[in-house]
C-alpha cells in the first residue's frame, strides 16, 4: 500500500471534510463519531453475552427500537441508561482522574 501524498495526517483530512477543531462541522462530526463508538462497545458486549436486543432492552427497562438506536450511533443514551446497560452487560464503568505527566 502506497501512501497517498497529498494526506500529511488524520487531523488535515478531518479539517477539509469538517472543518477546524472547534468549528460547528467539526464538533457535530466529533459527536457522531462518538455516538457510534459507544454504540459499537454496547453492541459488542451485548453479542459476548449471547443476549439479543429485546432482552438487554426488558433488562434495562427500555425497547429494542431504542437499543438499537444506541448501537447504530443515532441516539446517545442519558447517563442513568448507559450505567444500566453496563450493569446489564456485566461490565464495569470508572471515573478516574487521569495523571498528568510532565
Amino acid at each position: 500500500m502506497q501512501a497517498n501524498p497529498d494526506v500529511h495526517s488524520m487531523d488535515a483530512v478531518l479539517d477539509k471534510l469538517y472543518g477546524e477543531v472547534g468549528s460547528p462541522e467539526r464538533e457535530a462530526f466529533r459527536q457522531e463519531a462518538y455516538s457510534y463508538c459507544i454504540g459499537q462497545l454496547i453492541q459488542e458486549a451485548r453479542k459476548q453475552e449471547k443476549i439479543t436486543q429485546s432482552e438487554l432492552a426488558k433488562r434495562v427497562g427500555t425497547n429494542k427500537s431504542y437499543i438499537s438506536k444506541i448501537m447504530n450511533g443515532t441516539v446517545e443514551p442519558g447517563v442513568n441508561l448507559f450505567l444500566r446497560i453496563v450493569n446489564a452487560l456485566g461490565l464495569k464503568f470508572d471515573i478516574v482522574k487521569p495523571i498528568v505527566q510532565m
